[in-house]
């Protein structure tokens, strides 16, 4: 969805699967780890924190590559910040790559969104963010869609020394790849 008077758009979206809901956060700058941490951090303070007061685990599955892929530093290191953040630990299941397919979010959340969408001209943020809210399916998933215009930098290089800070406990598993990651309660504002 490019062009010179269309902007890019980066929808990243939470998908619950116990309440049937979604929560989309469009980018409007870059895919990057920050962007997609700042996705979860929108929804959980939106809505996760809300309908799951008593949380102390949140478990995330992601595709293995793109802006929350399972090497890159800038999602360990903005998840971390996260975690300390909220106190949660966070625990994220990687898809290998080529079985995106298995994700739950692929066949109960965007697919629904493209389908709603199909045949309308994309030609403005708000245009997005509406159609995307307007998703509903007859098994009653219900969606919130939120712009978010910050600014989300490429390039951004992981130092050695940050990586330290990163309290994350890999988990083996012949399939997919679970990190753990628990409070250490370091980043300040």
């Amino acid at each position: 969805m490019s062009s010179s008077l269309v902007p890019r758009a980066y929808p990243y979206g939470v998908y619950d699967l116990e309440r049937n809901t979604g929560f989309v956060n469009v980018g409007t700058d870059h895919d990057t780890g920050a962007f997609a941490v700042a996705s979860i951090r929108g929804w959980w303070r939106h809505e996760g924190r809300c309908l799951y007061p008593e949380a102390k685990d949140v478990l995330i599955t992601a595709d293995g590559g793109g802006s929350n892929g399972s090497r890159l530093r800038l999602w360990k290191l903005e998840l971390q910040k996260l975690v300390d953040e909220t106190g949660l630990s966070i625990s994220v299941c990687h898809f290998p790559p080529g079985t995106s397919k298995w994700n739950k979010i692929e066949h109960r959340l965007f697919s629904f969104i493209s389908s709603n969408w199909r045949g309308e001209p994309l030609r403005d943020y708000e245009t997005i963010v509406k159609l995307i809210s307007r998703t509903a399916t007859a098994k009653g998933l219900k969606l919130t869609c939120r712009l978010d215009r910050r600014r989300y930098p490429t390039g951004r290089k992981v130092t050695d020394e940050e990586m330290t800070h990163v309290n994350l406990e890999r988990h083996k598993s012949p399939t997919i790849i679970i990190t753990n990651l628990i409070p250490l309660f370091i980043y300040g504002p």
